[in-house]
């Protein structure tokens, strides 16, 4: 899929990964660009540096996302490419007491509603025009988490997990109906959500390798135009998820030694 001329939504685009889509989605000359994010400001100062749509939205209540798309449709015409990138992490910890399965329930329902039901309330929305025209595209931002698990984000990489399973379905029940799909896995990438797990004691292992958020756009640009379904800015993760799946056991073991040795047990 190439990006010109075509009416793109971006969700999480105020900041981070969704931003940077919405600059690079400019420069490649999209015909419009619909910034949503909860953050209504900083939707608008993107919107206005790229010239597009700001619509503040909250992901994770389907009536804002089918909002989200009628004033698209409204005000830039057809969507040709809807990116599902908003994300939290949230529910964080080693399971010690604390985070793992021992976080709230709240953290585990937001991780649920914006990590996986907001690319199916997108879905929801935008398929029905979609399928009508024989075309259109589907790009979800899951995480290399949802390939490999994250040993200090529970919530986060089972929830991501089920993202990547979501986008795989869209793929196998609409690809021969003219329907694009890719899902975006990237590791570490300097954003405000990894800088805050980083504070909190949760990221650490991921910001030695980690990216700018422009290498990711770059990675989605060249990912869409030749209609890869697992877009990996970070080569090495399509890698681990070779060695994962060809001995999980030994993939285990490995992983639990790399988290004694980064997050130490107690005691």
């Amino acid at each position: 899929m190439e990006i010109r001329n075509k009416v793109v939504v971006v969700t999480g685009g105020a900041s981070g990964i969704g931003a940077a889509l919405c600059r690079r989605f400019a420069a490649e000359g999209a015909q419009g660009i619909a910034v949503a994010d909860l953050d209504a400001a900083g939707a608008e100062a993107i919107a206005k540096e790229v010239g597009g749509l700001a619509v503040p939205t909250d992901v994770s209540v389907e009536s804002e996302v089918r909002e989200l798309v009628r004033r698209t449709d409204d005000r830039l015409g057809p969507i040709d490419l809807f990116c599902s990138n908003a994300g939290v992490a949230v529910g964080g910890g080693l399971g010690d007491g604390a985070g793992g399965p021992f976080a709230p329930d709240d953290d585990w329902e937001r991780s649920w509603r914006v990590n996986v039901m907001a690319h199916v309330y997108a879905a929801r929305a935008v398929l029905p025009a979609m399928l009508d025209r024989g075309e259109g595209y589907l790009l979800n931002t899951a995480s290399a988490a949802g390939l490999l698990t994250d040993m200090a984000a529970q919530a986060y990489s089972v929830t991501k997990h089920a993202a990547v399973g979501f986008a795989e379905w869209l793929a196998i029940g609409y690809g021969e109906r003219g329907i694009g799909v890719s899902c975006l896995c990237p590791q570490g990438v300097r954003t405000p959500m990894l800088a805050a797990a980083a504070a909190a004691g949760g990221g650490g292992h991921l910001t030695p390798g980690m990216i700018e958020p422009e290498a990711v756009a770059d990675a989605v640009v060249a990912g869409l135009a030749r209609e890869e379904f697992l877009i990996l800015p970070h080569p090495e993760v399509r890698e681990y998820l070779k060695r994962k799946a060809a001995d999980p056991d030994r993939w285990l073991s490995g992983m639990r030694r790399l988290r004694a040795r980064l997050y130490p047990p107690p005691g």
